[in-house]
């Protein structure tokens, strides 16, 4: 079997590491972290594998997975390669959804063969992640060689793995916290205009949550464009007008995010073709102010 050491033991690595030890996928054997107590604890979450105290104490390993924070990788996959850790032939491989493997060149250089493996997931409970793996789409890119022993891996845990640019490896990475990380700031917005009207935070997201779910499932059911509803989409251009001013009075903040968002969906809306294209332009005569 192919073995696996962890450097880096937060929510990812943790998850990560329990799949490949209970599919069968790969042999976890050390996991190191720059806190002590974080590599006992992965270590307790995963069930297997040797917590050490320095990255000197980890045994040669076929796989390496780098799971620290971004900031961290670079410097980790420098003092592998530093401390002759790596052999060549080995794989070194990250989670990152915004580094491009190319910035593993140390470990390269080591003769390791390098790669980004970033799972299309949220790991806010690694206990939950493990149990919602199968399914997910994870964006590859690196050496072939690398990628060769991870895409089976991955496909193990039941994962969809699919390529991506790594030129445009930043973009694709926004895109995830757009939809996700950016999502909860959305709901976050909405929130705190409910509460101007008077509703309770608690109250006012259970009065969202039916709508928030259901514009979800229209979206994946129907398309962007499909699911779109709202003054916008309808070319009320007075509503539009009236909210903006209303929340320009209220937090300005908010009253950008909603120009903006409003700009994609009216992009949507004459995309769509059902409303009256004089009255989408004096929504965009609105939204601009």
């Amino acid at each position: 079997m192919t073995t696996l050491n962890i450097v880096g033991c937060g929510r990812a690595g943790r998850a990560l590491g329990r799949l490949f030890a209970t599919r069968n996928a790969l042999v976890v054997q050390d996991m190191y972290d720059r806190l002590p107590q974080e590599a006992v604890a992965a270590a307790a979450f995963i069930g297997v594998g040797r917590p050490v105290a320095a990255l000197e104490a980890m045994r040669p390993a076929k796989v390496w997975m780098l799971t620290p924070p971004d900031a961290q990788i670079v410097p980790a996959a420098a003092a592998l390669a530093a401390g002759g850790r790596l052999r060549a032939g080995d794989v070194v491989f990250h989670c990152s959804g915004a580094l491009p493997s190319r910035e593993l060149a140390a470990a390269q250089a080591a003769g390791a063969a390098v790669a980004g493996v970033h799972p299309i997931k949220t790991f806010a409970e690694p206990s939950r992640a493990v149990g919602t793996f199968e399914g997910t789409y994870c964006a590859a890119e690196g050496d072939a060689a690398a990628l060769a022993v991870l895409t089976p891996a991955f496909e193990a845990l039941g994962a969809r793995v699919i390529a991506i640019d790594p030129d445009f490896k930043t973009v694709y990475h926004a895109a995830s916290v757009l939809v996700c990380n950016d999502l909860v700031a959305l709901l976050e917005a909405g929130a705190r205009c409910y509460e101007k009207a008077g509703l309770p935070r608690a109250e006012a997201l259970q009065a969202a949550e039916p709508l928030v779910r259901e514009t979800v499932d229209n979206v994946f059911r129907l398309g962007t464009a499909g699911a779109l509803t709202g003054p916008v989409a309808r070319g009320d251009a007075a509503v539009v007008a009236k909210q903006i001013a209303a929340l320009a009075a209220f937090d300005p903040g908010i009253a950008a995010i909603y120009r903006e968002l409003g700009r994609v969906a009216l992009a949507l809306a004459r995309a769509r073709g059902d409303a009256d294209p004089a009255a989408l332009d004096a929504v965009d005569d609105a939204l601009k102010g």
